[in-house]
């Protein structure tokens, strides 16, 4: 199985992964592939626009797979669960903001941090 081919198969229970989850399964799946290796594709795929690589956490880089559709990320600080939502009027300010300094916005980051407002419901604490 191929790190595409998987990343494919996992992306609607795993929105955002790290190399060790790509790299975890592929073991489970019996691949002698090197973790090295998965970083060195990993990186590769975000050169050649497949992934978006997010810095979510200072402690580890996670990756999605370029779907095509603008959003935007909540991460939890309590417990590291990323929300992806979209906004219309976010996506409108933003584009007004990028015109009134002479920019036509071709790209965006957007990650706000908060904590659950339901600390019972965070999947775990860090």
């Amino acid at each position: 199985m191929t790190i595409l081919a998987l990343m494919q198969d996992i992306r609607d229970e795993m929105q955002h992964f790290a190399a060790e989850d790509i790299y975890k399964i592929l073991l489970e799946k019996g691949s002698d592939i090197g973790l090295a290796t998965v970083y060195r594709v990993l990186n590769q795929f975000e050169e050649a626009g497949i992934l978006t690589r997010h810095n979510f956490d200072a402690n580890k880089a996670v990756f999605e797979l370029n779907m095509n559709h603008e959003h935007d990320h909540i991460i939890c600080m309590d417990c590291g669960k990323v929300f992806e939502f979209k906004d219309p009027d976010m996506e409108r300010r933003q584009r007004e903001i990028s015109e009134k300094h002479g920019m036509e916005l071709t790209n965006h980051s957007l990650y706000l941090y908060g904590k659950c407002s339901n600390l019972t419901n965070c999947d775990e604490k860090k």
